[in-house]
């Protein structure tokens, strides 16, 4: 079930000192919520179908995304914990934030 392997993720990323949180998204749908030393949170998408990648949040407002990680839908429990336990997630390293007019 995608519950366990989310707190199984969860649980190794606090083994490396990561403040990870299982993030409940909607009904069974569920992902990483990654605190960040400086008060951002990133919210990791970790889905078998879907590439690897976090939306990187300040006070609740969107300041930018870690790029997808191309091959991550096939990525071990491990790789995942690697993957999300080494991102950095400095301005610099972060895809930009756009605004979409309609």
């Amino acid at each position: 079930m995608e519950r366990d392997r989310i707190d199984r993720i969860v649980s190794a990323l606090r083994a490396r000192d990561v403040m990870a949180h299982r993030a409940d998204e909607g009904v069974y749908e569920f992902g990483i919520r990654v605190v960040i030393p400086d008060g951002s949170e990133a919210l990791w998408t970790v889905r078998k179908s879907v590439e690897l990648g976090a939306e990187v949040l300040r006070d609740g407002v969107l300041i930018g995304f870690v790029p997808h990680i191309p091959g991550s839908e096939d990525f071990t429990e491990e790789q995942t914990v690697e993957a999300i336990a080494t991102a950095r997630y400095s301005l610099e390293g972060l895809r930009p934030a756009r605004r979409t007019d309609d």
